[in-house]
């Protein structure tokens, strides 16, 4: 870890000149210019003291965040493969995030998981064949290349209308899958 480097981002994201944070921090100008350039160490003092003068804490600042991981492979999804259906969840742990992508594949005739009345929204992307969302008594046909969006109050799935498989992206939020 570049402990400089770090040092001069926190003071830059404060908008602090050099001269500012030395005088917090009560170190001198020169010291801390060779600090942020990884010329010299400081001690755990006087790391506390600049660190107090940033308002960061020890902790937080060693703290080594992983980066977000942005793109999933076909090795990263978990498919559930029911008997009528299968489910591909596109997104490993997509229940912490405030939408959950899911890939339904529903055989010819068959439906998909029943969903219970929820609060969120639905979002669905047809890839292929043709579906019927069914709600209450009535039933609204999607066709590849249609989209559907719906509020989730009432109890609700998709009917298979195609000659053969349905395939659909299943967006929700919140994550109810």
């Amino acid at each position: 870890m570049e402990i400089g480097q770090k040092i001069k981002e926190l003071r830059l994201k404060n908008g602090l000149t050099l001269e500012e944070l030395a005088s917090r921090s009560e170190l001198t100008k020169g010291f801390l210019s060779q600090l942020e350039r990884d010329l010299t160490s400081p001690s755990i003092t006087t790391l506390s003291d600049i660190l107090e003068a940033l308002g960061v804490n020890l902790s937080d600042f060693f703290l080594q965040e992983k980066p977000a991981k942005n793109v999933f492979t076909k090795d990263d999804f978990f498919v559930d493969q029911r008997e009528d259906y299968k489910v591909s969840w596109i997104i490993p742990n997509a229940q912490k995030n405030s939408m959950e992508p899911i890939i339904v594949e529903i055989n010819k005739g068959q439906q998909s998981m029943i969903i219970e009345p929820h609060d969120g929204e639905e979002f669905g992307y047809v890839l292929s064949g043709s579906v019927s969302i069914v709600f209450d008594d009535v039933k609204q046909n999607v066709k590849t290349g249609e989209t559907f969006y719906l509020y989730g109050n009432r109890e609700h799935y998709l009917l298979n209308t195609a000659k053969g498989k349905a395939v659909v992206l299943w967006i929700t939020n919140p994550p109810i899958f």
